[in-house]
């Protein structure tokens, strides 16, 4: 008996680790994939350096307990994947939502994000972001705008210049 307690405690510990390093977590309703379906975006993940990995509800509930993180307790209900990203916030919610697009039998239930507990839709929202580089293009073409505006003007100027001294 004390054996199967002290397996428990130390996946609980397993767990709270996972989540107090995670940059994010997603918690997902996996019901109705199919195996090959499973294996498709284990693999997805995988190669994005995101573990998947299903947990007892009753163990990650008590790990969420430790790490302060208990309004995420509400969502383990029922059949639950949980996918932990260390570095990429947006990855998981990305590959997940992308996948259920796809998929219309994986459902997002809430997550972590950078500490705080999200619903679905935060989720969502986090996935319809553009990606980091696709932001920095964007950042760069304002910084762009007002010298390639400036240029253009005094490019003007001059043949405008030109043409009355001619």
């Amino acid at each position: 008996m004390s054996q199967a307690i002290e397996i428990k405690k130390g996946q609980v510990q397993e767990i709270a680790e996972k989540f107090k390093a995670a940059a994010s977590v997603v918690v997902v309703d996996y019901r109705g994939l199919t195996v090959a379906q499973v294996t498709e975006l284990r693999k997805q993940l995988r190669e994005a350096g995101i573990e998947y990995k299903v947990y007892k509800n009753s163990l990650t509930r008590r790990a969420a307990e430790l790490e302060g993180f208990e309004g995420i307790n509400e969502f383990l209900t029922g059949p639950n994947a949980i996918a932990f990203s260390n570095e990429d916030v947006v990855a998981p919610a990305k590959i997940i939502n992308d996948f259920a697009k796809a998929n219309d039998k994986l459902e997002i239930k809430a997550g972590i994000i950078e500490g705080n507990v999200s619903s679905a839709e935060d989720i969502k929202a986090l996935a319809e972001l553009p990606s980091r580089e696709g932001l920095l293009s964007m950042l760069l073409s304002v910084l762009q705008a007002p010298v390639r505006n400036f240029a253009l003007a005094t490019k003007a100027v001059a043949e405008q210049k030109e043409e009355q001294g001619a």
